[in-house]
């Protein structure tokens, strides 16, 4: 009868234990993104160099200790790229509660330097918010610097045309603290309406995303 009891008490013992280890030593269970495009891995950014509109020069290091939503478009664009960078001052005040320490960065990068030099990304990126940053470079430099990311850009129009258009990925793509791209916000396309980020699905997934990348050591 003594058998019975003593392998119950060791029973006991290891359930015991094996709850005291999932709550003190296995990581947290942390919710997928619902609407977030998540690579199946990082990706490194192109090792080039971009022009702030501040004078700094952006780097891939530049990314670094903290989290940066990016997104590519031109100061002449007529629809997409105000939108978008009015949807993300409505939100900023949000997202920097988020996270502080990583604090959270927007980064607006335009494909489009014949006619946006660093004079001009200041005024147009200040009118949003002072504390959005914005960047041009030579297309040789931008390039692989915008592909690296996922996106891509076109001139189709001859720049002979003061009022030419460029064609851009209207996604939101986000890099982590490391300085790694690991996913995108792509837009939502709906009959009659611009082709944007959608605000509120930004909020929504990047509390999660933060989480995801603190528990993944």
């Amino acid at each position: 009868m003594k058998q019975p009891v003593f392998l119950g008490s060791i029973a006991v013992i290891a359930l015991v234990a094996g709850v005291w280890l999932a709550l003190n030593i296995a990581p947290p269970s942390v919710s997928e993104p619902a609407y977030a495009q998540m690579y199946p891995a990082p990706r490194m950014l192109n090792d080039g160099e971009l022009n702030g509109h501040d004078g700094s020069t952006i780097t891939p290091d530049w990314f670094k200790d903290q989290w940066t939503l990016v997104f590519v478009g031109y100061t002449w664009c007529p629809d997409i790229c105000p939108t978008t960078l009015a949807e993300l001052k409505r939100i900023y005040p949000q997202l920097t509660k988020l996270s502080e320490h990583p604090p959270v960065k927007v980064l607006f990068i335009s494909v489009d330097p014949g006619r946006d030099d660093t004079a001009r990304l200041k005024q147009y990126i200040e009118f949003f918010n002072p504390d959005f940053y914005a960047a041009t470079a030579e297309h040789k430099q931008l390039f692989p610097f915008i592909r690296s990311m996922g996106m891509a850009y076109a001139i189709a129009e001859s720049t002979d045309k003061p009022d030419y258009l460029v064609d851009h990925s209207a996604s939101m793509v986000i890099v982590n603290p490391d300085g790694h791209v690991i996913g995108r916000f792509k837009p939502d396309h709906k009959p009659g309406q611009l082709a944007i980020s959608d605000a509120q699905q930004i909020l929504a997934d990047m509390p999660l995303i933060m989480a995801r990348y603190q528990a993944r050591d």
